[in-house]
């Protein structure tokens, strides 16, 4: 008999950031999970994020950290193999909620909405390589819009699981350790 999760979606302590957990059902032949079902979205009161644009995906290996980056595009994001801790930072000046930080455990069948503005990042918390699904409402264009922060900031007040070496590309990228601290972001 198959053992079945329903959707379900939470809000978070930051406007607009919401953490799903996405409809699955297990048998003894595996899992299958729903990563998009407009139907579900808009059930929940989440804006309709159809149709995709642009989805992404990235492999990175344990230890090693990507974001914090906020473009002006709504992002889906969760890991397809692998885990990840996942950080955001809410970079929109004119929020309730601008220089919050909310911090998630990424697993399969986690996902988290992303609204624009709002700073995402992660680090790869598992042995092997973890796969991170980026799905996005607008296509990324170099220039486009948007804010990065360090995510490195001691004001943030995020404790990445793994050390980082910020000395070693393949831990953390040049760029992303150049960025500037939240308070001194555009």
């Amino acid at each position: 008999m198959p053992d079945i999760r329903d959707f379900a979606a939470e809000p978070t302590a930051i406007a607009d950031l919401w953490v799903i957990s996405m409809k699955q059902v297990s048998d003894d032949r595996g899992t299958v999970r729903e990563f998009y079902r407009e139907s579900a979205f808009r059930a929940a009161g989440l804006p309709s994020l159809g149709p995709w644009v642009q989805v992404n995906v990235t492999e990175t290996r344990r230890g090693a950290l990507r974001g914090l980056h906020a473009e002006d595009v709504y992002k889906l994001v969760a890991v397809v193999a692998g885990e990840a801790f996942g950080a955001y930072v809410d970079t929109r000046r004119d929020s309730a909620t601008y220089g919050k930080t909310l911090t998630v455990r990424l697993t399969k069948g986690t996902q988290v909405l992303v609204p624009r503005g709002v700073g995402n990042g992660f680090q790869s918390v598992s042995d092997e390589p973890t796969q991170y699904v980026y799905c996005f409402d607008h296509e990324w264009v170099p220039g486009m819009a948007g804010t990065a922060v360090n995510p490195l900031d001691p004001a943030l007040g995020i404790e990445w699981p793994l050390p980082v070496d910020t000395t070693d590309p393949s831990q953390i990228s040049v760029k992303d350790v150049a960025q500037p601290p939240l308070d001194e972001a555009r």
